[in-house]
């Protein structure tokens, strides 16, 4: 672990970079990347923040280089110029944990099946059957490269994604004691970035739940109170928090939001009043039917709605949540907005409708906003869910996009035609 006390990038030509790999070959390009980050050059910083995300976490995937690069990130993030500490702290999450894993809202870092699947396919693991299938393989090229591979192994390299996803999300793990004092930082976006990249490190929780409640309490920027009360929310305290309870009479929407998503997340840990849980609902629902806030948090890659919906189906299905799952659909990103509503079309649509099938206008508004949703998809995204068709069917609902166009009123779809429901 790189101390805060050291000069900032002390050590980095000492690594031997080019001995390392990252997305796009060797990491030699690694230090002049994380120099320029910390520069004067504002567009060369952007570059810089830009290329390391590609090059140590592409699509995801952490790299051998990766967990390298985490101590001087730490370190930038810590003592490093503004604006380069908050890129820091974006770059320290997405070396721990990929941005698919950060839309799991609800559990959070399911580091226990994260640990376990890295394990089954770590070098020691993998390295015997190399050995057995060497001794097996009778073809020069195809030995050629099986004993590569086998050294690579040998020398405790990772060739598992989950393996040296692993690697990295510890690297940064093994940070989090010095990070932890960011959550006192004068800068509110620190202090945000600080708390959502401590969301997921549930194995930590011990010692970063009561500073992210400590700071809940005092904190006086809204979207730094909001990310700290998710992240409690998402961490799973085994008691109700008084921040939560308080955030729900909170003057800042958000704010609210936050406390009443938290209170919904920890109601799955926690014993909670069930009318207390009935005034979070109805927060949620509220924000269902507003306008995202801008600026928000940055849970669900910032998709206040769809995190909104994926809250609400966490809870026993109740008309009122539902309805409210309903009201977020139109506005939540289209890579999620076809399981969402299958997953409430049960509750919204209990038996076939009628034939013949009533106006869509006399609809029940949330039936109206769950087939609005589906009839403005995208084309692309309607076979995203492959019997989403047989499920309409089965409701008495047109099973196809043109058909559910026509009994909404809307023109046939056309390349890039948007609308919204007013």
């Amino acid at each position: 672990m790189i101390s805060a006390d050291d000069d900032l990038l002390t050590g980095l030509d000492e690594v031997d970079w080019a001995h390392l790999n990252h997305a796009y070959g060797t990491a030699t390009d690694v230090p002049g990347q994380l120099r320029a980050l910390c520069g004067d050059d504002d567009q060369a910083r952007q570059q810089a923040l830009s290329d390391l995300f590609n090059h140590l976490a592409h699509q995801g995937v952490r790299c051998q280089a990766s967990p390298y690069a985490v101590p001087f990130l730490a370190r930038i993030a810590l003592t490093g110029p503004d604006p380069a500490r908050e890129d820091a702290l974006r770059l320290l999450t997405g070396l721990a944990v990929d941005r698919d894993e950060e839309c799991e809202i609800i559990d959070g870092a399911d580091i226990a099946a994260w640990r376990a699947e890295a394990a089954e396919n770590s070098s020691e693991k993998l390295l015997p059957l190399y050995d057995a299938e060497l001794a097996a393989e009778q073809d020069e090229q195809r030995h050629r490269d099986l004993r590569d591979t086998r050294d690579w192994l040998a020398a405790g390299n990772p060739v598992d994604p989950r393996d040296s996803s692993m690697r990295s999300y510890d690297a940064v793990r093994a940070e989090l004691p010095s990070l932890c004092r960011l959550l006192d930082d004068e800068n509110p976006r620190v202090r945000t970035r600080t708390a959502y990249l401590l969301a997921w490190f549930p194995e930590l929780a011990g010692a970063s739940l009561p500073l992210l409640l400590g700071l809940a309490s005092r904190e006086d920027d809204a979207v730094a109170r909001a990310t700290l009360l998710v992240a409690v929310g998402i961490l799973g305290p085994k008691t109700l928090p008084d921040p939560l309870t308080a955030g729900l009479d909170a003057e800042d929407g958000l704010v609210r939001w936050a406390a009443a998503a938290a209170l919904a997340q920890t109601a799955r840990s926690a014993a909670l009043d069930g009318r207390l849980l009935d005034r979070a609902v109805a927060v949620l629902a509220a924000a269902a039917t507003a306008p995202a806030p801008v600026p928000a948090t940055d849970f669900g890659r910032g998709d206040f709605h769809g995190h909104t919906a994926d809250v609400l189906l966490a809870l026993p299905p109740s008309p009122t949540a539902r309805a409210a799952v309903a009201a977020c659909l139109p506005s939540v990103s289209a890579t999620q907005r076809a399981s969402m509503a299958k997953a409430v079309l049960p509750d919204l649509f209990p038996g076939p409708l009628a034939a013949p099938r009533p106006p869509y206008a006399r609809l029940p508004r949330p039936q109206q906003q769950l087939l609005y949703a589906l009839g403005d998809l995208p084309e692309g995204w309607w076979n995203t869910e492959g019997d989403l068709g047989e499920s309409l069917a089965a409701h008495g609902l047109p099973a196809t996009q043109a058909d559910l166009r026509t009994y909404i009123g809307l023109p046939a779809a056309g390349p890039g035609c948007q609308w919204r429901l007013l």
